[in-house]
């Protein structure tokens, strides 16, 4: 039958374009393992589609020979959701040759492009044309539309512009059958029906997989203005945070916090980077304002919004960058807090979200709880703080250079972590999705009704249950399964 499949395959895409670990000097391993390493699977194939068509009859070929499918994008997905499993029985779809721009329509303030594009990319083409797109994440340089639309994708900028979902305009999805179903039109108002759009965003690719997507473009800004503030408490960044957005309302684009354990392992292990105020405070934020007006206008309200800051006792010190250039490296500084936890050596990774108002109080008895409990591990706490997400990361004690220790523990503290944002009224993934790492989450805190319907959707959408088996749905509540 394996054979049957791969000479199907290979009638549709080429026999270049379907790769197997048969092959002479074949090395699949790219798509084999996620990005952090924490699974390696065994692919029957990989195949490279380079059209919608061509993903369709896959699609219509391996649900003839009951083969499972994985579709991947750029493969920097973080929960283990793109990634075949150890049966050597699954064929990874892997649509980045789909890497076209299909329209770029600045009258309708919207770019339409195929799933296999870079984010990064995307990003540029729009900036050359003086449009800004807006969705900014680490992984922009990798990862794809399709995989940032499938996961949800949020980033540094979901405080004004919101999550993936709220940037797309329509959707090409491939269903379980082969169908093609196609609303790329770009209407902001389409009153007709089920939200088909929404129900595929997020699904990871359990439901449907994205070829194309249509999404919206907004003006380049003016100016852009950063600021690095250093602060006492989480308590003082959620009330800069409420002064900030009175002072500057949707000009707000960034609010990050960062905790001095976590800045100080950037600058232990890139001491080429220039780390500013982490030394003398808990905390510090990241704020970032654009504004359509001038650069002049745009730092006169970020100044008085600092004094304020200041005389309301939210901020102990404070730099503005003054070019570009040093607005990056502020950037820069942020986004290597990852990179270093990684050189410094194991740690748990927890991607939560929380109301707001919440976050000092559970910062302060989370802390405290998991110190007292586990003496020595280091908590990392940085994040989205302005639309309420954390990175709330635990680091290995200093004298736990293998992960020994984490690893004996490590259940404890994430269930320790998990149980108070279930108390707080939270959630325990907030942009990284479930894929296959968090499905035993799923199926503690999620409600069972929501689980059911979620079941129910599963079966009837992929009732062989041939897309992303194992992702998102417990097969507790997987009718298909």
């Amino acid at each position: 039958m394996s054979q049957e499949l791969l000479s199907d395959l290979r009638a549709i895409v080429g026999n270049s374009n379907v790769l197997t670990s048969d092959d002479p000097g074949s090395d699949l391993n790219a798509w084999e393992s996620d990005w952090r390493k924490l699974a390696q699977g065994r692919a029957l194939a990989v195949v490279r589609p380079a059209s919608t068509l061509q993903v369709s009859e896959i699609v219509r070929a391996c649900s003839k020979h009951r083969v499972s499918l994985v579709p991947q994008g750029g493969n920097t997905g973080l929960v283990v959701g793109s990634t075949p499993d150890g049966s050597g029985r699954q064929v990874v779809l892997s649509l980045l040759a789909m890497n076209k721009v299909r329209r770029l329509d600045p009258a309708n303030a919207s770019i339409t492009v195929d799933a296999g594009c870079v984010l990064q990319n995307v990003q540029d083409i729009c900036e050359k044309e003086g449009l800004l797109f807006p969705l900014s994440l680490g992984a922009e340089g990798s990862c794809t539309i399709g995989g940032n639309l499938a996961t949800n994708a949020g980033g540094t900028q979901v405080l004004r512009f919101g999550n993936a979902r709220d940037l797309c305009l329509g959707l090409e999805v491939v269903t379980a059958e082969g169908e093609v179903w196609s609303d790329l039109s770009g209407l902001r108002k389409n009153n007709t029906g089920y939200d088909l759009r929404n129900l595929f965003i997020g699904s990871e690719g359990t439901l449907g997989i994205i070829t194309g997507a249509t999404l919206k473009t907004f003006p380049l800004p003016a100016a852009t203005l950063t600021s690095f503030v250093a602060i006492a408490s989480v308590e003082a960044a959620v009330e800069l945070l409420k002064l900030a957005n009175s002072r500057l309302g949707p000009s707000l684009t960034g609010f990050e916090l960062m905790n001095q354990e976590g800045l100080s392992l950037v600058a232990k292990h890139y001491p080429q980077q220039r780390v500013p105020l982490w030394e003398s405070s808990a905390y510090c934020v990241l704020m970032e304002a654009s504004d359509h007006e001038s650069e002049a206008h745009a730092r006169t309200l970020f100044e008085q919004l600092l004094e304020q800051a200041f005389e309301d006792g939210l901020v102990t010190d404070a730099v503005i960058a003054e070019s570009i250039g040093q607005s990056k490296a502020l950037w820069h500084v942020r986004e290597s807090i990852s990179l270093a936890q990684a050189d410094e050596g194991p740690n748990l990774k927890h991607d939560i979200s929380l109301p707001i108002s919440s976050i000092p109080r559970f910062v302060e008895e989370v802390d405290a709880a998991l110190q007292q409990a586990f003496p020595g591990v280091r908590i990392i706490n940085f994040g989205h703080l302005g639309d309420g997400n954390l990175h709330y990361n635990i680091q290995a004690a200093t004298d736990d250079r293998d992960g020994m220790q984490l690893g004996e523990v490590r259940s404890e503290i994430t269930e320790a972590v998990y149980e108070a944002v279930a108390r707080f009224g939270g959630s325990f993934s907030a942009e990284h999705g479930v894929g296959a790492l968090k499905l035993n989450e799923m199926e503690r805190y999620k409600a069972p009704a929501a689980l059911r319907l979620m079941g129910k959707l599963k079966a009837a959408l992929d009732p062989q249950g041939l897309l992303n088996p194992g992702r998102v749905v417990p097969r507790s509540a997987d009718f298909s399964a």
